[in-house]
C-alpha cells in the first residue's frame, strides 16, 4: 500500500498493498503472516481515515488490496507447510535407510565381488553385442586376465573369474561390447557394503565400504 493521502484533492489516488513495506517494521515481523496482515490493516485504516471524502475509494480498489493480503498469507503458509513436510520426508528417509545398514548393495563401480576365490562382477548392456569381452585388471590397470563372453543379449549379465591367484588383491574389470563395427555402450557394476547413512545437502547419502560416500539414487539394489 502506499503512502497515504492527506491532500484534499479530487484527483484519484492509487493505492496499492505492497507486503515488504517498512512501515511498522519494528513492532512486526516481516516474514510473519500475523504481521503483514497487522500492517495492512493499519495501513487500510490510515487510507480509509485520510481519503477524500469526494473520491474514496471504490469497492473494486478495497477488494483487490484485500485479495492481494490474502495471497501472500496463503503463500507464506503454504511455504511453512512444505518446509514441514520437506523435513519429515527426511527423517522418513533417514529412518527407512537405516535399515540398509550391514547389508550389501549393488550400485555403479567396476569393483569385483569375492566370494572365496571366486570374483564376480555385473554389467548392463544397453544393446545386443556380437562380441563382448571382459579384462581383469590390477588396482594398478594391469590386465591379469581378457575373457571372451561372445554374443549377448541387451540386458544385465554377471561373469565370474577365479581369484585364486589373488587373494588379497582389489581387482577391477573393464567391459569391452561391439555389434559389428559399431560399439554398445555398457555400465558396470559392484557389490559393496553399506557401513552409515546420513543427510548431505538435505539430500539422503549412504556410505560404502569400498566407494565411500554416494547418493541414495545411486544404490540399484539391495541384496
Amino acid at each position: 500500500m502506499a503512502a497515504v493521502n492527506n491532500g484534499t484533492s479530487a484527483a484519484s489516488t492509487s493505492y496499492v498493498y505492497q507486503p515488504t513495506s517498512s512501515l511498522d517494521s519494528k513492532s512486526v515481523s516481516a516474514t510473519s503472516s500475523d504481521g503483514a496482515q497487522d500492517r495492512f490493516l493499519k495501513l487500510l485504516v490510515a487510507q480509509l481515515n485520510n481519503q477524500d471524502p469526494m473520491n474514496p475509494m471504490d469497492n473494486a480498489e478495497m477488494t483487490s488490496q484485500i485479495a492481494q493480503i490474502n495471497t501472500v498469507t496463503g503463500i507464506q503458509q503454504l511455504n511453512t507447510t512444505v518446509k514441514d513436510m520437506a523435513s519429515q520426508f527426511a527423517s522418513l528417509q533417514m529412518l527407512q535407510g537405516s535399515a540398509m545398514v550391514g547389508r550389501d548393495v549393488i550400485t555403479e563401480g567396476n569393483i569385483l565381488s569375492r566370494d572365496g576365490n571366486t570374483a564376480t562382477g555385473v554389467f548392463e548392456l544397453e544393446g545386443a553385442t556380437t562380441g563382448t569381452k571382459v579384462q581383469v585388471l590390477t588396482p594398478g590397470g594391469v590386465v591379469l586376465d581378457t575373457i571372451q563372453l561372445g554374443a549377448k543379449t541387451a540386458g544385465t549379465h554377471t561373469f565370474d573369474w577365479d581369484a585364486t591367484a589373488y587373494p588379497n588383491t582389489e581387482l577391477t574389470f573393464k567391459v569391452t561390447a561391439n555389434n559389428g563395427a559399431d560399439t554398445v555402450k555398457s555400465t558396470s557394476y559392484m557389490q559393496d557394503r553399506v557401513l552409515s547413512v546420513g543427510m548431505v545437502d538435505g539430500a539422503l547419502a549412504v556410505e560404502l565400504a569400498s566407494l565411500g560416500t554416494v547418493s541414495y539414487s545411486a544404490i540399484k539394489a539391495i541384496q
